[in-house]
C-alpha cells in the first residue's frame, strides 16, 4: 500500500465520509482551498491507481468508492509513524504525548484499564 499526500488523504476522508460519490460531490465537500475540477479528478484517478478507490460507470462519468477502509489505513499510517518516530516503541509514543501534555493523568489510567481488562 503506497503512502498518501496530505491532499490524498484529505480527499480519501472525504470519500470515506460520502461511502460512494462523483467528483462534484466530492468538490463540493471542499471549505476552504478548493482544488480545481480537473485538479480533483486526476487525484481521485491516482487513487484509483494506487489501489484505494475504485468506480461505477454510469455512460461517460463515475461514481467512486473506497476500497480500503479507514481502519485498515489508520492501523497502516499508525504502525508507520511508530516504528519511524518512536523506534516501534508504544511506550515513546504515550511519553510523548504526555511531555507534549496531550494527554491527562486521567486518560492514562484511562489506558491502564482498558490493558488490565484485556488480560
Amino acid at each position: 500500500m503506497q503512502k498518501l499526500t496530505n491532499k490524498e488523504e484529505e480527499i480519501m476522508n472525504i470519500l470515506w465520509k460520502l461511502e460512494r460519490a462523483f467528483v462534484k460531490e466530492v468538490l463540493n465537500e471542499f471549505e476552504n482551498g478548493k482544488p480545481h475540477y480537473n485538479t480533483l479528478s486526476t487525484i481521485i484517478r491516482n487513487l484509483e491507481e494506487k489501489g484505494y478507490v475504485a468506480h461505477e460507470a454510469f455512460g461517460k462519468t463515475h461514481r467512486y468508492y473506497p476500497i480500503v477502509t479507514k481502519e485498515v489505513y489508520r492501523k497502516r499510517f499508525m504502525n508507520r509513524a511508530i516504528d519511524t518516530y518512536f523506534n516501534s516503541s508504544y511506550k515513546n509514543v504515550v511519553s510523548f504525548f504526555a511531555k507534549e501534555e496531550k494527554i491527562s493523568v486521567d486518560e492514562l489510567k484511562e489506558i491502564i484499564k482498558l490493558i488490565e481488562n484485556k488480560k
